[in-house]
């Protein structure tokens, strides 16, 4: 079976690179289309291919910068029909680019859409323009049964396929006390109340990850920086130096690859109970979910794991052994195959 890949802004390298690999020593054909990777390197191709048709002077020039937004309207169309011309029996999106994808992207094969961020605080508002394209689609899957019953008010019966671990395993070397925010630091990460959880924890916050925001506003002795868009090596050197990871985000995203990478790695997880991040905290018993914006709750909870953590400890190996990629590769074929 051939199978395009898309995920057209290059939002998601490590997904994308983990579910193509997959698929394809699942013995599908699988092309990965995308854009050039704006902060660092991509995984070299395993078992698939990568096409890098869209933005590719956008990607490359502006950084972060909105000055790449108008040229990225012109050069949008531009991958569509490269994308087009790839010979698919499905197409597999995994990110849209609505009021552009809205005009533009009538699939002409049968297609799959994962809705990894369900309903984008920007356009979520935008209700008919996210029923019309979707309706696109011949199934649409999301990472939790909480993305599901999101989407049911549109129309969409959606299947609840689970996000996949980022399996790694770091020398440990944590210090019994140090809690990790790990992942691109933006406004919905929710990096204050971790800052002042931690604090009245007395834990050690790390802060591992790419800066999308102004850090001005974070202050603490207990906080180590380790700052950039960094590298696999430098991640687990991260994990493996973390006794807890934190995740008090706001609603944002349905699912955290962040939070899969750190159970991935065996580090228990403290989390707000938002959209279906702590559905495999629950599930595997992988550390402790406390109400959203509860710093007290959460200060709280991160002191009880810092004191034991073992037990947290097993239920994140627990959910590696279960939450594989060949076990989501063999979902999406499933999937493919009633709609091919």
């Amino acid at each position: 079976m051939r199978i395009v890949l898309a995920d057209p802004p290059a939002f998601t390298p490590p997904y994308d690179h983990a579910l193509a690999a997959a698929l394809g020593h699942a013995g599908a054909d699988v092309t990965l289309v995308t854009s050039p990777f704006r902060f660092g390197d991509t995984p070299a191709e395993n078992g698939y291919r990568r096409r890098e048709v869209f933005y590719p002077l956008s990607s490359r020039v502006f950084g972060r910068s909105p000055l790449r937004l108008p040229l990225k309207v012109v050069e949008h169309p531009l991958g569509i029909v490269a994308m087009r011309a790839l010979r698919a029996d499905v197409l597999h999106v995994q990110w849209l680019v609505p009021e552009l994808d809205v005009r533009l992207l009538r699939p002409h094969v049968p297609a799959v859409f994962t809705a990894h961020d369900l309903l984008p605080r920007r356009t979520a508002a935008k209700r008919d323009l996210w029923r019309r394209l979707l309706a696109r689609f011949d199934r649409v899957v999301v990472h939790s049964e909480h993305g599901r019953e999101t989407l049911a008010p549109l129309g969409v019966d959606a299947h609840v396929i689970p996000h996949p671990v980022f399996r790694s395993d770091p020398p440990r070397t944590d210090d019994g006390q140090t809690v990790l925010a790990l992942g691109v630091i933006r406004p919905y990460k929710g990096l204050a109340d971790a800052v002042e959880a931690t604090r009245r924890a007395g834990a050690r916050l790390l802060v591992a990850g790419d800066p999308a925001e102004s850090l001005d506003a974070y202050r603490g002795d207990h906080i180590e920086w380790r700052l950039g868009y960094l590298p696999d090596a430098e991640l687990d050197r991260a994990l493996g130096d973390a006794t807890v990871a934190v995740f008090p985000y706001k609603p944002e995203l349905d699912q955290s690859g962040a939070l899969l990478r750190a159970l991935g790695a065996g580090v228990p997880v403290v989390a707000y109970d938002v959209g279906g991040i702590a559905e495999p905290v629950r599930r595997f018993e992988a550390g402790r979910v406390v109400p959203a914006g509860d710093v007290e709750a959460l200060a709280a909870a991160l002191a009880e794991v810092l004191a034991d953590p073992a037990a947290a400890r097993a239920g994140a190996l627990r959910a590696r052994e279960v939450l594989t990629w060949d076990a989501a590769a063999r979902a999406h074929l499933e999937l493919y195959e009633e709609i091919a």
